[in-house]
Parts: C-alpha cells; sequence; structure tokens
C-alpha cells in the first residue's frame, strides 16, 4: 500500500484505509437501498444536502456496526439491511357507502428472523395506526 501521509505506524495508515472503506460502503449502501442513481447536481446546497446524506449513513452504519458487534459479532450492518427489507408499508383503502374512503395504513408483520433481531437490539416496531376516513381526492388526467 501506498500513501502521502507522513505517518510512519502501518497499522495507523491500515486504521485510515479501513475508514475510507466504510465511508464508500456507507455511501454504496445508501445509493443502493434508496435506489438512487448517479446524481449530477447543479446547485452548491443539493452537493452539500447530497454529502450531509452520505455523511449520516455513514454514521447510522457505523452506530449499527457497533452495536452489532456487542450483541451479535459477524453480523454485518449490509445483512441487517437486508432483513429489514422485508418490513413493508401499505395503504389499504376501503370505499364506503357514502362515497368516502377508510385508509389503513399497515405493515407487514415481521417474519422470525426480522422478530429475533428486532429484539436482540432492543427495538420494538410501533403499533399499527388507527384508521382513517377520508374524501377521495378526484384523479385527473
Amino acid at each position: 500500500m501506498r500513501t502521502n501521509l507522513p505517518e510512519d505506524d502501518p497499522e495507523q495508515i491500515w486504521r485510515y484505509y479501513m475508514q475510507l472503506v466504510f465511508v464508500e460502503e456507507a455511501f454504496r449502501t445508501l445509493k443502493n437501498d434508496l435506489g438512487l442513481r448517479p446524481i449530477y447536481h447543479q446547485k452548491p446546497e443539493r452537493i452539500e444536502a447530497h454529502l450531509f446524506l452520505a455523511f449520516l449513513a455513514y454514521c447510522l452504519s457505523i452506530t449499527l456496526r457497533q452495536k452489532l458487534h456487542d450483541l451479535a459479532p459477524g453480523l454485518m450492518p449490509r445483512s441487517v439491511f437486508e432483513k429489514l427489507a422485508t418490513l413493508q408499508m401499505l395503504d389499504v383503502i376501503v370505499p364506503t357507502t357514502d362515497d368516502r374512503e377508510l385508509l389503513l395504513v399497515r405493515r407487514t408483520e415481521p417474519n422470525r428472523d426480522v422478530a429475533l433481531l428486532l429484539d436482540r437490539l432492543g427495538l420494538s416496531l410501533p403499533a399499527q395506526p388507527p384508521p382513517k376516513i377520508r374524501t377521495p381526492v378526484p384523479h385527473s388526467l
């Protein structure tokens, strides 16, 4: 490995390199998980926002990695993201007889693996929200 760093300790250089790898992994994870395509920003504030989101993804990934290290050594954040991706949110809309709609916002129930993972991480899913009655929004073409 070659570097322009003045550091003489090879272990410290390796730690720097691994931090860089983690940052790049967090950015790739952010792009993959959100389905982002390459983005060419035109405004400085958008570039800053993009970098800020990448930094937040890195912070969350490192925090999760540390928590996993203490609770389940060998389990990586990417595996957790893949397991949690099985949880989904959906809107169930039921028309009523008085021309309104009953809106049920629901999430899928976690399978056994996900439930165990949430339990090990000390997390729980919020209760399902109560149904809402609404007037439908007309669709325009």
